[in-house]
């Protein structure tokens, strides 16, 4: 009992310190918003990529990654599903903008970047899919990079050579490891890839995980100076809106969360030129994807459509 209110005790300090440096901000649009009730059900958060880097056009606001993060009752699995960049969707009127079909990565740029373009992000995503979100947070990938270099780098699988399109570094087929600026470079292409968007989605869901098993493995408990130097990193590429919920009750809900329950979605659809503009178009209405995650039935939908979940 001692133990585990030391525990406590110094995961309270933790994430009090880390609250510090993270920026809040109300994320959702209220349409968007899931009214807080517990951390017992299911749960859906947003989670946005920003593709912005230093000496980039700053009107360049598209965000790069969209994902919801489907986490079934009891928090033992969590579903990365990842939202293709250039899916035809309408998007709802915001100030300065009327609103109509577009790409829906556009929405992040019609709403003006930062938490105006999450909030018409998930008002648009919450009209596509019936969903409301019980959270969202905005990552800064050119932040991340410290935090995986703190981590002394990740190991990541390159399945496919690919020339980076930004650095023309050659990404190599094997697995190796790579610091921050290398595995945010490989996870940005998706040129030249036999599977384009949906290989770019599936790498940056194992960044992801890759990042998750580092950080376990890494004795950071054992080392407080790198843990919290590694805490005020993620924080300072993070701006949250946790709904109301306190980042301590989020940290012991999701503690127990093993990395390798993580499984990796891809949106049923496909490719398609509409007026000499490529985009992403959904199959079949996705699939059944939406309806399985409003109903809670993730895992039997993952079951019988194998063919858009990735093994991470």
């Amino acid at each position: 009992m001692l133990l585990a209110t030391l525990g406590l005790a110094g995961l309270h300090w933790l994430t009090h310190r880390y609250d510090r440096a993270v920026t809040r901000q109300d994320l959702l649009d209220p349409a968007a918003r899931q009214p807080r009730t517990d951390l017992s059900r299911g749960l859906n958060y947003l989670l946005i990529g920003s593709d912005h880097r230093p000496g980039a056009n700053p009107d360049d606001q598209r965000s790069d990654s969209i994902l919801i993060v489907h986490v079934p009752a009891g928090i033992r699995q969590a579903y990365l599903i990842s939202i293709p960049r250039d899916l035809l969707v309408t998007v709802p009127p915001a100030p300065g903008y009327g609103g109509g079909p577009d790409k829906i990565n556009a929405a992040y740029e019609h709403g003006g970047g930062g938490a105006g373009g999450v909030r018409l992000l998930s008002a648009t995503l919450s009209q596509l899919t019936g969903l409301r979100f019980d959270g969202a947070a905005l990552v800064d990938f050119s932040g991340f990079k410290e935090v995986i270099d703190l981590l002394g780098g990740i190991r990541m699988c390159v399945d496919t050579e690919v020339r980076s399109v930004h650095t023309n570094t050659l990404f190599t087929p094997g697995c190796q490891q790579m610091d921050g600026a290398r595995a945010l470079d490989y996870v940005r292409q998706r040129y030249d890839l036999p599977g384009g968007d949906y290989d770019r989605q599936r790498h940056q869901q194992q960044m992801l995980r890759a990042v998750l098993d580092k950080a376990g493995q890494t004795h950071l408990r054992d080392d407080p100076v790198k843990l919290d130097r590694v805490l005020r990193a993620a924080g300072g590429a993070l701006t949250l809106d946790t709904n109301g919920v306190s980042l301590d009750d989020l940290l012991v809900a999701f503690r127990g969360l093993p990395s390798d329950a993580l499984h990796g979605v891809q949106v049923p659809s496909y490719p398609q030129i509409i007026d000499e503009v490529s985009y992403v178009v959904l199959d079949n209405g996705g699939g059944g994807l939406f309806d399985a995650l409003r109903a809670a039935r993730m895992p039997e939908w993952a079951g019988a459509n194998p063919r858009w979940v990735n093994r991470l």
